[in-house]
């Protein structure tokens, strides 16, 4: 794979950096990729993470020496480690994330507090191997990992509920609404590696926790209060929450909270002020956790979400930023704006048992319940005259509908996760059999009075189901061997046809001297996704207008356009088979006492055959052109992935960075979903023991140029972030930063530009820029008792 020069120079210092830094001689840059904690900070997170570990898995007579060295930093001096963090992602086992033998990375709290994130998008995108397509005027997350993104290729997980919301639209197939300040802790598996997690999920897992009564309530406490304020610039941009918990006993927790946040247009790097980048967002929380006997706790749980913005973008001026594209057509005209409320509601029930003598069962079991409903009224209609069925009503056309008129979208999912743990010792060998199944229904349906929204996103209901069984083996402290099998089987209906199929997936990952400071590994693994509604069932026709303009296809539905979508009911299940060989790094007193070292390193490739991809083709008269999808016969994807930090107490510095390649081999073209190269040096220093923590990120990024010739490739660009975390007394947390320092106009994702200058699939009118430089100071306040 080619590194190309400007990435290769920004690993040229980052690698420099460190080295001067374990020489002694560094100076002081900072860093938010590893947790930028005080000392303070850190001895109430380990508290907290210890009541939590007691309360959630006390297993001392059954867990594995690695697990115990985890357990053991809840009273370790030194600041804690993201990588140390406590993961079962990738194996349904507790594990740390540096021992996994899996590409896992971690978000802690304290580095959710201190980068303030407006999005998803801020708290994950300096993780290798990660991005995120934001729009500015879409408050959604739409996360791509490994180039694998849309339609359920990466699965969203929040407290253990899928996330399977999906509009057909210029933008993201499949993305998911949370609020950043509802976030306790994210963990993010890359590749089909955690494929006992659940269907689907060949490009990886992003598993995000929501907060609890161990965020807020300190170790000695029976209540606690946390208070938080966030203001800041780049036209007006505020936040406030409050979270409360109580331990009515010792048997019964409580636990609720809410967010309200505004923000106004921002402009990118360039000065433009991009419309409709404005929303509103308030959510709610609450929990109740039961203990009811010895080993079992019952926790139900429920988060109601509400955004409120206006999607789209109005025509832009000649000479501002992308009125005019490479291929010589122009973006002056803009879209349809729409006027937009959405909810989202998910609650989950969810019973746990664990003891340390039992060594027969350790269970974990869940249902759950996840609706987003999306509620727009077109309100803007900037693509010309009227036409179809809007003509001499109001401005619109028969695809984007007419203004005033509404349209809708619904998803419910249902779903259950069970699975349990039993261990067995027998001298040096241990061996932890982990089995369960899982599945889910989504209901779809939609609704549009004028245009033909409810063709492109078709309502059906599709069922995904499975069930797996691990074996993990350990041979004292010299071999750790994971095998595992997954069977998947959905099936898809609507009223107009349906499609079924099964698989089972394999895994198997071997891994040399777990316990010591280098273990190296090697890992296959499969993946299975089922077709999604919309790409077996999306039907009808694309720009729909009055006779002579354009209407040259008669599509099979009765409609007309530009070109015709057409359903395939014969759509196989793409299927992923990743090859990985990965080294984990772990070293305690590396230089000095209490200073640590922590690094994950690999190279993989994912082999995706089946791949399914929108096609455009010629079609018998009178349909002209058709659109449909297809499975072409395979893509290639891989690359290599690094994760390192080094941490003195008193000063840290890591560097981690990703290259991802991918072609569809049948044509030797590059995927445009393939992310850009990047690279992050980070790194920071700590005053007054601990209670003062300034720190800096700079991510520097290599758009992928690889791709189809009619898509304009993400923008190059360097992104420096700086944070100041002060915490004048215990209660009190004050925290500054600025993003985007260098005040640098990015779109860190290829969109297409239509395959001609007439062509309105000119998906650059909606893409947005990232947000010029940004300033925010927040203050946060802790009452207890």
């Amino acid at each position: 794979m080619a590194i190309v020069t400007s990435s290769a120079r920004a690993l040229a210092w980052g690698v420099s950096l460190a080295a001067l830094s374990l020489g002694g001689a560094i100076s002081a840059h900072a860093e938010d990729q590893v947790a930028p904690v005080t000392v303070s900070q850190a001895a109430s997170s380990n508290q907290n993470s210890a009541v939590s570990a007691k309360r959630q898995k006390p297993q001392a007579a059954a867990m594995s020496p690695e697990v115990r060295d985890a357990r053991a930093q809840a009273v370790d001096p030194r600041v804690p480690q993201p990588l140390d963090m406590i993961t079962v992602t990738a194996s349904k086992t507790e594990e740390r994330a540096v021992d996994a033998l899996a590409p896992v990375s971690v978000v802690t709290p304290e580095q959710i507090e201190v980068m303030q994130a407006s999005t998803i998008g801020n708290l994950i995108y300096n993780i290798p191997g990660v991005w995120t397509q934001d729009r500015g005027d879409e408050p959604s997350t739409s996360i791509n990992i490994r180039g694998l993104q849309d339609f359920g290729r990466v699965a969203f997980i929040v407290d253990g509920a899928r996330q399977n919301y999906q509009r057909t639209g210029h933008f993201a197939n499949g993305s998911f609404f949370l609020n950043p300040e509802l976030i306790s802790g994210i963990d993010i598996v890359r590749g089909p590696t955690a494929n006992i997690y659940g269907s689907g999920a060949i490009g990886g897992v992003a598993s995000f926790r929501t907060k609890d009564i161990d965020d807020v309530v300190r170790a000695g406490e029976r209540w606690g209060v946390d208070m938080h304020t966030v203001l800041g610039s780049n036209h007006g941009r505020a936040l406030g929450s409050i979270f409360a918990g109580a331990r009515i006993n010792p048997n019964v927790d409580i636990f609720a909270g809410g967010t309200y946040s505004t923000q106004d247009n921002y402009r990118d790097g360039t000065g433009y002020q991009i419309p409709n980048t404005w929303n509103r967002l308030s959510s709610g929380i609450a929990k109740l956790t039961v203990r009811p006997a010895d080993g079992h706790e019952v926790k139900l749980g429920t988060i109601y979400q509400e955004n409120i913005y206006n999607v789209g973008q109005p025509a832009r001026k000649a000479g501002d930023p992308n009125s005019t594209n490479p291929n010589g057509s122009n973006n002056l005209t803009g879209t349809s704006i729409y006027a937009t409320n959405v909810k989202n509601y998910t609650t989950t029930l969810g019973w746990t048992y664990s003891q340390p003598d039992d060594q027969l069962f350790d269970w974990n079991a869940r249902i759950y319940w996840n609706r987003t409903e999306n509620d727009q009224i077109k309100v803007a209609h900037n693509t010309g005259g009227s036409s179809g069925g809007c003509a001499g009503v109001a401005p619109g056309t028969d695809i984007t509908g007419c203004v005033g008129d509404p349209r809708s979208y619904l998803i419910d999912t249902y779903g259950f996760d069970a699975y349990n743990t039993s261990r067995i010792e027998s001298g040096e060998w241990r061996h932890a059999f982990t089995y369960g199944a899982d599945g889910f229904r989504d209901r779809v349906s939609t609704y549009d009075k004028s245009g033909n929204s409810d063709a492109t996103t078709p309502g059906g209901e599709r069922t995904v189901t499975g069930g797996f069984v691990q074996w993990k083996l350990n041979y004292a402290s010299w071999a750790e061997l994971i095998s595992a099998v997954r069977y998947d089987n959905y099936r898809l209906s609507s009223n107009i046809g349906g499609t079924s199929g099964d698989r089972f997936s394999p895994k198997v990952t071997l891994g040399l001297l777990p316990t010591h400071v280098v273990t190296p590994y090697i890992s296959y693994s499969e993946g299975y996704r089922a077709p999604s509604i919309t790409e077996t069932l999306v039907a009808g026709s694309h720009v729909a207008s009055g006779p002579g303009q354009g209407d040259t296809a008669q599509c099979p539905d009765g409609s007309r356009g530009f070109f015709c979508f057409l359903p395939n009911p014969n759509l196989r299940p793409e299927v992923g088979k990743n090859k990985e060989i990965g080294l984990n790094v772990k070293k305690n007193d590396l230089f000095t006492a209490g200073d640590s070292f922590r690094g994950k390193f690999n190279v993989f490739q994912n082999d995706v055959t089946d791949f399914i991809d929108a096609i455009q083709f010629a079609c018998p008269a009178p349909m002209g052109q058709c659109y449909q999808y297809q499975n072409i016969a395979a893509a290639r994807i891989r690359g290599f992935e690094a994760e390192t930090m080094y941490d003195a107490n008193l000063w840290f510095l890591g560097v981690s960075g990703s290259f991802t390649e991918g072609k569809n081999t049948q044509t030797g073209i590059g995927l445009y979903s393939i992310p850009s190269q990047k690279i992050t040096t980070t790194a920071g220093v700590r005053f007054d023991e601990g209670r003062v923590v300034a720190s800096v990120m700079w991510t520097n990024v290599k758009g992928n140029t690889d791709i189809p010739a009619n898509f304009l490739p993400a923008t190059s660009y360097d992104l420096v972030n700086v944070y100041l975390s002060v915490k004048p007394t215990k209660n009190l947390t004050l925290i500054g930063s600025v993003e985007n320092l260098l005040n640098q106009y990015y779109r860190p994702y290829a969109v297409p530009t239509g395959s001609d200058t007439t062509s309105t699939q000119n998906d650059v009118k909606w893409a947005s820029a990232g947000a010029g430089i940004v300033f925010k100071g927040s203050l946060k306040y802790h009452f207890g008792g």
